[in-house]
């Protein structure tokens, strides 16, 4: 089984491993073809929702009503289903354990992002295939995942079966509590959004994180050990120089 890569207990940056004779960075894909289109998929998604429910919330007036109700519906069912398609996918192949919540690591990467960012500091923290986020990433998609994407599907799916229980005697204090739930969990989708969206602009260039999602590769430390096994058993993750 391959060895988990991590930073050292000291969080001394991206070079924590370059004084290890056997460790060398390789390109290697982290993210597989799945991913990328999930990823990609579901920031369409979230970008078409934002702007049909500002529509719809009176924010701006960009296309009619009625449309700004469809597109919003189709959108949020596709998401759904794709959200449900690739909790599957997760779960059978593994990937969840990059979401568990780790707190090995995480003061230094909040330090890091606080003000080590501004002064130029080294990352305190390295990729590897089994641990792809770092402590506070995986905070972050685990609270999305958990509680503003839930929030924002089951207000969703009470809205659109109001007609159902808005004859109950507290349908409407229950319909602004939804309405209220709806709002406030995709303002905070949106809060999620953007902070990642300036997060991937913090890497080596200002796309090398939108690079890697594209492409799926990373330059990740590997000991020679792991290095020989991905040769030999999954040559295909690895990006070999052109000779």
């Amino acid at each position: 089984m391959m060895t988990d890569i991590t930073s050292s207990p000291s969080g001394s940056g991206n070079n924590a491993h370059a004084d290890k004779p056997d460790a060398s960075k390789r390109a290697v894909k982290i993210y597989s073809r799945y991913e990328r289109f999930w990823h990609w998929s579901q920031a369409l998604l979230i970008f078409i929702l934002a702007i049909s429910g500002f529509n719809l919330h009176g924010t701006f007036d960009l296309i009619p009503f009625p449309l700004a109700v469809m597109i919003h519906t189709i959108a949020a069912i596709v998401l759904i289903i794709l959200w449900l398609f690739t909790t599957f996918w997760n779960f059978t192949t593994g990937q969840w354990r990059h979401y568990l919540p780790n707190n090995k690591g995480l003061l230094a990467v909040i330090k890091f992002y606080a003000f080590g960012i501004i002064t130029g500091a080294p990352h305190p923290y390295s990729k590897s295939l089994k641990r792809k986020q770092n402590a506070l990433q995986s905070l972050a998609y685990l609270t999305f995942m958990v509680i503003i994407g839930p929030a924002l599907w089951l207000s969703g799916i009470a809205y659109l079966l109001y007609n159902l229980w808005a004859h109950l005697d507290s349908g409407r204090q229950l319909f602004t509590l939804v309405a209220f739930a709806h709002t406030a969990a995709a303002f905070m989708m949106i809060t999620f959004v953007v902070i990642h969206v300036y997060m991937t602009t913090t890497g080596k260039t200002v796309f090398h994180y939108i690079r890697t999602m594209i492409t799926g590769y990373e330059r990740i430390e590997l000991t020679e050990a792991e290095e020989a096994y991905l040769e030999e058993q999954e040559p295909e993750l690895l990006k070999h120089p052109k000779g």
